[in-house]
């Protein structure tokens, strides 16, 4: 799949029921080149440090936004702007794209080479974001200037970069398109910029051969020292980083202990993760470019269940917790099933792999040596607080070539609560944000630079800020504040009025 990557597009027909649940004993083969240390279960809290550290924000890949926000016109508008380089692939950010955002404790503020002018800044907040000219940019919140110099990794980023979810100055970056002959991800120290691991996606341990991007955005287990991340070549790596952090040093080292997971499924020869692995507990899912989807347990690095393919699947999946057990909410793409089909949005019981309800949509894609896919790309809200009730997907290519379509679902029953034609269709996900009485919003941008506010409850649109340019990244929101680049070049702080 995707987005003016060059590669081979496979139309598949699937017999099999995308209800079939295959028993882990005989659901595929699996081994792990070395068998991970003892793994603790994810904590309930991903993060205590305050903002949006990953990809969705948590390990759940639902917070894509951190505090709220009162808005009283609903009418966004630029606050600042920062222009990036550009590279072969044009800069600013393209699919996913979001960027983290970071209020350091004063304690880790002090050990990094931000500018002298940030270190005593009151509640200096810190936007982290990766863009497709091959740079990571590093920019005051409030104002959009740079903090520090970028950190050059050299080929374009489409995915998220993470920080360490302890709040330690340890950032994730994956690499997405390899304009100098190699690829893979990286680990650099806040400290001084330094990088301080490369793996490489070229990894002769996949099956899948000749390409190894990184759209994935890492999830860190504070609780055990790991990282794990998903590989479009269709490796999950599990780094126990043996983390050792001096602030009053100001020294970070890691001593990382790599282990990798690679699967087969019958039925599915396109291995490749792009979506962000989603966490609960024991367990850490995520699906393929084939269209599978599958559970492991982290405790006994073993899978669980798998769900038979139905098409690629890169929107990263959310959970929610009812009564002690997870449920997933996911979507496919149009994508094997040709230039026509439906984008399958499902509710599924992270325990068993039982599926609750299914919706279909009928998608298009565009298809050929440079495919644009629609269906879902987008990663669902789980609503809370006033939309407790409601989970909501924004599906492209809906109805039309250009168009889309928001929908908000009833968790419970998978039926519609409202829908919102769109006409143009997007990739970026929808953002929830909240104000202090728990009322919600919802920013969603588009393929043609339209940033809209939505009220979530009834998905009226109450105003919105063009920018003129195409948006396929997700913002992230720290209390008023959003922050979103475009394919046109640009990095946007929006304010939320």
């Amino acid at each position: 799949m995707y987005r003016g990557i060059k590669m081979l597009v496979f139309v598949l027909v699937f017999a099999v029921s995308s209800q079939q649940i295959v028993n882990a004993g005989s659901l595929f083969s699996h081994e792990w080149n070395r068998s991970p240390a003892q793994a603790e279960a994810f904590p309930p809290t991903y993060s205590n440090v305050e903002g949006v550290l990953t990809f969705r924000g948590t390990n759940e890949r639902s917070a894509p936004s951190y505090g709220t926000v009162d808005m009283k016109t609903y009418q966004p508008m630029i606050a600042w702007t920062k222009r990036t380089k550009s590279s072969s692939w044009g800069g600013g950010a393209g699919w996913t794209g979001q960027p983290a955002i970071v209020k350091w404790s004063p304690e880790v503020l002090r050990t990094m080479n931000v500018k002298p002018k940030f270190h005593s800044k009151p509640g200096f907040t810190e936007v982290i974001y990766a863009s497709l000219d091959g740079y990571v940019y590093f920019l005051d919140l409030d104002t959009g200037e740079e903090t520090r110099n970028p950190i050059r990794i050299g080929n374009p980023i489409k995915g998220s970069v993470s920080v360490d979810a302890r709040g330690y100055p340890l950032l994730y970056v994956g690499e997405g398109i390899p304009e100098n002959k190699t690829i893979g991800f990286n680990l650099f120290s806040l400290i001084d910029q330094k990088r301080l691991l490369r793996v490489n996606g070229y990894d002769s341990y996949a099956y899948r051969k000749g390409w190894g991007a990184f759209d994935s955005s890492a999830v860190f287990n504070r609780l055990d020292d790991t990282l794990t991340v998903g590989g479009e070549n269709g490796i999950v790596y599990h780094l126990k980083l043996n983390t050792k952090f001096e602030p009053d040093k100001k020294k970070l080292s890691i001593d990382p202990v790599i282990s990798k997971y690679r699967y087969k499924i019958p039925g599915n020869n396109y291995q490749g993760i792009e979506n962000s692995i989603a966490t609960y507990g024991d367990y850490a899912y995520f699906a393929d470019n084939g269209g599978s989807l599958q559970a492991m347990n982290v405790k006994t690095h073993s899978p669980v269940w798998n769900l038979a393919p139905i098409d690629d699947t890169d929107a990263t999946i959310a959970i929610e917790a009812e009564d002690g057990v997870p449920f997933l909410y996911t979507g496919t793409e149009v994508d094997k099933q040709g230039r026509k089909g439906f984008a399958h949005i499902r509710k599924i019981n992270g325990l068993t792999g039982a599926v609750v309800w299914e919706m279909k949509y009928a998608s298009f894609s565009l298809l050929g040596a440079h495919p644009v896919n629609g269906g879902l790309l987008a990663t669902p809200v789980i609503g809370k607080k006033t939309i407790s009730d409601l989970a909501i997907f924004t599906i492209a290519r809906y109805g039309s070539f250009s168009g889309g379509l928001m929908v908000a679902l009833d968790k419970e029953t998978g039926k519609e609560a409202w829908r919102l034609p769109m006409k143009d269709y997007a990739w970026s996900s929808p953002v929830d944000v909240y104000d202090l009485a728990g009322n919600a919003s919802l920013l969603q941008a588009n393929s043609v630079g339209l940033v809209s506010v939505i009220d979530a409850k009834t998905g009226k649109v109450r105003g919105s800020l063009d920018i003129g340019t195409n948006i396929e990244s997700s913002p992230a929101v720290f209390n008023d504040m959003a922050v979103v680049a475009s394919r046109g070049g640009l990095i946007y702080g929006i304010k939320l009025n």
